[in-house]
This record gives C-alpha cells, sequence and structure tokens, in this order.
C-alpha cells in the first residue's frame, strides 16, 4: 500500500468522489458490499478524508495518524458515502417498478402485479419488504451500488410474497425459476457475515 496518495497528474480520471472532514465521524453505518477497496495514507492529510472509484475498485485516502479502528469507521462511511452520491444516477422509482413488472412476466408468468414498487431509506434490518393486502413492495437504498444481479434477486423475492406470503417450499420453487437465486443469497449472506449490513431477505418476518 502506497504511503501517499498519487499525484493528480498520474492519476487516471475519478468517478463519484466523496470527502468528508475527520473532525466528526459520527458512528459508522452499514455499508453493502463495493468491490475492492484500497486505502492510502498521506502524512500530508491531517484532517480530511476522501475516496473515489477506480475501475472496480474504490480508493480511500486517510491521513497517516488514524488508527486501525478509525481507518475502518471510516471506510465503511466513505463507501456509505459513494453510494448515496451514486444512487442519484441509477434506476429511480418508475424504473424499479418497470424492472418488476419484466421480472414478474419472465421468472412468475406475469401473476404478481404489485400496486407500488419504491426505494425507502428507513430499511436498516431489512432488503426488502412486501405488504400481499396493499400490494406494495419497498426495497432498501443500501442495496444501491449491489450487482444488478443481487438487486433483481431481491425485487423478484418480494414479488414471489405477493403470491406466497410466507418462506414455505411453495414460496421457493417460484424462485427456482431465477438462475441466479443461490449465487444473489450468497452474496448477501457474505455482506452479513463481514458484519456490515442487514440480514438477506429469506430471513425476514414479512
Amino acid at each position: 500500500m502506497p504511503a501517499d496518495p498519487r499525484s493528480d497528474q498520474s492519476r487516471p480520471p475519478r468517478r463519484a468522489v466523496a470527502s468528508s472532514g475527520v473532525e466528526s465521524p459520527g458512528a459508522a453505518p452499514d455499508t453493502p458490499a463495493a468491490g475492492a477497496v484500497e486505502v492510502r495514507r498521506s502524512t500530508r492529510r491531517r484532517r480530511t478524508v476522501s475516496a473515489y472509484r477506480e475501475g472496480d475498485r474504490t480508493i480511500v485516502l486517510i491521513p497517516a495518524r488514524m488508527t486501525k479502528a478509525e481507518e475502518r469507521r471510516w471506510v465503511t462511511a466513505m463507501l456509505d458515502k459513494l453510494a448515496a452520491q451514486e444512487s442519484k444516477r441509477r434506476l429511480g422509482d418508475d424504473g424499479l417498478t418497470a424492472r418488476a413488472a419484466q421480472l414478474s412476466e419472465r421468472y412468475l408468468g406475469g401473476g404478481a402485479r404489485p400496486a407500488s414498487v419504491r426505494w425507502v431509506t428507513n430499511q436498516n434490518t431489512r432488503w426488502g419488504s412486501c405488504t400481499p393486502a396493499e400490494g406494495t413492495i419497498r426495497l432498501s437504498h443500501r442495496l444501491h451500488g449491489m450487482p444488478e444481479y443481487v438487486v433483481d434477486y431481491v425485487l423478484l423475492h418480494e414479488l414471489a410474497h405477493l403470491l406466497v406470503p410466507g418462506h414455505g417450499p411453495e414460496f421457493w420453487e417460484l424462485l427456482e425459476a431465477y438462475p441466479r437465486t443461490e449465487r444473489a443469497r450468497g452474496y448477501l449472506e457474505g455482506v452479513v457475515a463481514a458484519g456490515r449490513s442487514p440480514q438477506p431477505p429469506a430471513d425476514e418476518d414479512e
């Protein structure tokens, strides 16, 4: 790991840059998986932390004086900040509704027809939720930044609940049609194992 970040002249174009002061980090929020993370310490940095995407990696720049515990807190916080910035350019509620219709048609025979599908920011203990009686589906904003197949799985999981409320054999038979169910569940379980995010949909009480 380089002691100092590279100069602006040698650094490739950045995207989704986030920056914060070190004075008031607060509690580190839960953060979705965001690929490889490289931490670069700099003796020239005294009171600021910044982060940016570089290909499939996230570069986090911190002061050299930081402890390992502070580093972990700030890396988590900056990943969350980047994800929030990037979410503004991601699928909106209308696009999410259209995607739900596509997934329902392809994997559920068009049988699941939600009344509404939207992103929410108040679901910190689950990836998604469904209220079958009202036909509403809500996905956690914490899914922003995760692979598309993972978001599709969570959305399809909630769509299936419009047809089967519980998590019995009939429910899982519906999800067998989606070829990336196990891969997506493994991804989410890996994030949970890292201790950074809420439980996978299968562990929810709908």
